[in-house]
């Protein structure tokens, strides 16, 4: 008796199907709106998004070379150099330097008390209302940043290299907005990953 012949099993359903030659695999789009999309792909999109993250990553480490310059984390270089600027306009107080970077009040009231043990920052109390207080940069902390300038003004020249004047302008606007958009971005996206997990 002839044995039957083997009939050929169904590959799993997890399992890619396998590509023509010459063949590209088809993602799903990342983003809807028609502006983000250039004939039907969002590859520019993408470009876009991977681009800042690199540009982002290396802005991150000048920030933090700043810093070491001076013998401060990153973070504490931006905190310093943001009450001294700011300062210019007005009193600063952790709100205001907050908003500036983006951050909680929670972690520049942390970073402050470092700077302050540093001796880089004086913190004075408003004798009306003792919940405000005022930041101010000291003498110590002003000579830092002066050593630090030269530098500093070489690096981000050369950082920047590419920008007009109407570029700055308009990248400050984008820039602004996109933290706005951002911010709702990050609501939505809590929203949903809570919704998933119901």
């Amino acid at each position: 008796m002839a044995a039957s012949p083997k009939r050929k099993s169904a590959p799993p359903a997890d399992e890619a199907p396998v590509k023509k030659k010459g063949e590209r695999t088809k993602f799903p789009l990342t983003v809807t709106r028609p502006e983000l999309i250039t004939n039907g792909s969002d590859r520019e999109f993408r470009h876009l998004v991977h681009g800042l993250l690199g540009f982002l990553a290396r802005h991150e480490q000048i920030r933090c070379g700043h810093g070491k310059a001076i013998g401060l984390a990153g973070i504490e270089y931006s905190t310093l150099i943001s009450i001294a600027h700011l300062s210019v306009d007005g009193d600063v107080n952790i709100k205001t330097v907050a908003d500036h970077l983006h951050l909680s009040g929670a972690f520049v009231t942390s970073l402050a008390q470092r700077l302050l043990k540093m001796g880089l920052i004086h913190k004075r109390m408003d004798m009306e209302d003792r919940r405000r207080v005022t930041l101010t940069v000291s003498a110590k902390g002003h000579t830092l940043l002066e050593k630090l300038a030269p530098m500093q003004r070489k690096v981000n020249d050369a950082e920047f290299g590419h920008l007009s004047r109407d570029d700055l302008k308009y990248m400050t606007r984008m820039v602004d907005q996109l933290i706005e958009s951002s911010d709702r971005a990050l609501a939505l996206q809590a929203y949903l990953l809570a919704d998933d997990n119901k």
